[in-house]
């Protein structure tokens, strides 16, 4: 499968999304609270890792960040539904096939492209909803961005949209919902390319650890490795 093309979006879509729609029905239904903005650099590329609970997740997350656009990777599934393609473009993602290991490495590619050219990538490392609220084992994808540029890597937790818009949920449900960003983790960037697999799994422990001390989230069990 090849990779697909990343969408750049549009400055001026964006904002509308973010002020107007449906930013401002996020912010009337769910009076998103932030802490740790200071964490979040002002120019240059990062990496936003989070926790991934609901729907709600990518919409709240770059509501909070003031200033800056926050470009998701995505699966591919969601940009080929005509009913979100044109937002997604509009917006700008990453589109990422997750059953294809070269279509994987492409999106990293064009994350690792996005970042050097400034822009903020935000990620979810468990790579999918979680099912039971858990945390679950993050997959590589976050720490082989972050290798592959010297990027830092910024956690957030999510905390609260799981009961705002339950996974199997028809309709959000109004309340306050939480986002909170801790310190930046760097990874030195390895000479040795034959040590990057143990690497990669190492930070992305770190990163794991720290969305989890943000979210307060039970860790599960151990999934099989990804």
């Amino acid at each position: 499968m090849a990779q697909h093309p990343t969408l750049d979006g549009s400055r001026v879509f964006w904002w509308f999304l973010k002020f107007v729609l449906p930013g401002l029905a996020l912010r009337v239904l769910f009076r998103p609270k932030v802490t740790g903005l200071e964490h979040i650099p002002r120019t240059g590329g990062a990496i936003i890792a989070a926790n991934h609970v609901s729907f709600l997740d990518p919409l709240v997350l770059p509501l909070v960040i003031p200033r800056r656009r926050v470009m998701f990777l995505t699966k591919v599934k969601y940009i080929d539904k005509l009913a979100l393609r044109w937002i997604l473009a509009g917006a700008g993602v990453i589109p990422v096939a997750t059953d294809d290991p070269r279509a994987v490495s492409g999106a990293v590619a064009a994350a690792a492209e996005a970042i050097r050219s400034g822009r903020l990538v935000g990620i979810f490392p468990e790579g999918t909803r979680s099912p039971d609220g858990r945390l679950h084992r993050g997959k590589t994808g976050v720490a082989r961005i972050a290798l592959e540029t010297g990027a830092p890597v910024i956690p957030a937790g999510i905390i609260g949209t799981d009961l705002a818009f339950p996974r199997g949920g028809r309709l959000p449900r109004p309340r306050s919902v939480r986002v909170a960003f801790g310190p930046p983790l760097r990874f030195e960037v390895p000479g040795d390319r034959t040590r990057s697999a143990s690497l990669s799994r190492s930070a992305t422990e770190q990163v794991m650890a720290a969305i989890r001390d943000l979210s307060g989230q039970q860790v599960a069990e151990v999934d099989p490795v990804a």
